[in-house]
C-alpha cells in the first residue's frame, strides 16, 4: 500500500501559505517522492514507515497527524542515535543525508506549526 505525506495547516485539505512553501523550497530537502508527492512540503511516506515508528512510536498511516504529534516525531528523530543505528537508516535509504533531510522536513513543520495529511 502506498502512502503520500503532505505538510498542511489543516486536516481538511493540503494547505500551505506562500511563506511555508518557500521555507520548504529554500531548505532543498531531498526525500523520496511518490506518484503525487515529492514537491516541497511532501514525500512518499511509505519509504519512511519503518524508521518513523521504530524511532518515535508513531505511524504515518493516519489521515491527519496534528502539529503536537509532528513536534513529538521531530524531537524523537533529533534524539535518535544515528551513528548507533545506521543499519536502520542506511539499510533502507539511499544515504545518511536522507535521514538529515527527513529531520529538516520535520523541523520546518514544527517551526510553522504544521500537521501532516496522509493519503494512501
Amino acid at each position: 500500500m502506498g502512502l503520500d505525506t503532505y505538510a498542511s495547516n489543516t486536516s481538511e485539505e493540503i494547505a500551505l501559505s506562500p511563506e511555508q512553501e518557500q521555507a520548504f523550497k529554500e531548505a532543498e530537502i531531498e526525500l523520496c517522492g511518490g506518484i503525487y508527492s515529492g514537491a516541497p512540503g511532501s514525500f512518499r511516506g511509505k519509504m519512511y514507515e519503518i524508521l518513523i515508528p521504530e524511532v518515535t512510536g508513531e505511524s504515518l498511516y493516519q489521515d491527519w497527524i496534528p502539529p503536537a504529534t509532528v513536534k513529538k516525531i521531530y524531537e524523537d528523530l533529533k534524539e535518535f542515535d544515528y551513528e548507533e543505528a545506521q543499519d536502520l537508516v542506511l539499510g533502507r535509504y539511499k544515504s545518511g543525508d536522507e535521514f538529515m533531510n527527513l529531520l529538516r522536513f520535520f523541523r520546518i513543520c514544527v517551526e510553522h506549526d504544521l500537521g501532516l495529511i496522509n493519503w494512501w
